[in-house]
């Protein structure tokens, strides 16, 4: 297994093939524009959430809370000059500069959407998974109540690291 280094510079060559559509993660200009619409995206997502719980799609609000961490993952490496389009590269990256001090995330957060006890045991990409390419409905309450307490917690803390980026 690869360490957070190693891999976040596998990415950085992943991201060389491809062109626009890369697999990778890329160094670009800063994007300020794009990255206040991955929060916007963020925010969006987490309207979602709202939005199918009350409607009694808690399948799909797990899948909405993953991707309103995971948009406040792309804003932050946006604003960090870096364009991915691979999930696992994005999170490795913001782990990677959360190790080398670019950023002041509490490795927490990369738990919270990785792997983490909080979940069940699960992480949330892999219930976003489980719940968007399995069978299964039916969500527990307490699970859903969690999962949406998180990605509001995540995408706020994002929103601060993004004033706090000096660009």
């Amino acid at each position: 297994m690869m360490d957070t280094e190693s891999k976040f510079h596998w990415c950085l060559k992943k991201g060389k093939i491809g062109g626009r559509k890369h697999r990778g993660l890329r160094k670009i200009k800063v994007d300020q524009e794009e990255a206040n619409n991955h929060i916007q995206k963020a925010l969006h997502n987490l309207e979602a959430v709202d939005y199918n719980i009350k409607g009694g799609f808690g399948d799909w609000a797990v899948s909405a809370s993953f991707y309103a961490m995971y948009h406040s993952l792309l804003a932050i490496l946006c604003k960090l000059d870096y364009d991915s389009r691979n999930q696992e590269c994005t999170i490795n990256a913001i782990e990677y500069f959360i190790k080398t001090g670019k950023i002041k995330l509490d490795p927490k957060y990369i738990a919270m959407i990785r792997r983490t006890d909080e979940l069940m045991g699960s992480d949330a990409k892999a219930l976003r998974e489980e719940f968007q390419y399995g069978t299964e409905i039916e969500v527990e309450d307490e699970l859903l109540k969690n999962t949406q307490g998180n990605a509001k917690e995540f995408v706020e803390v994002a929103r601060i690291i993004l004033e706090e980026i000096k660009i």
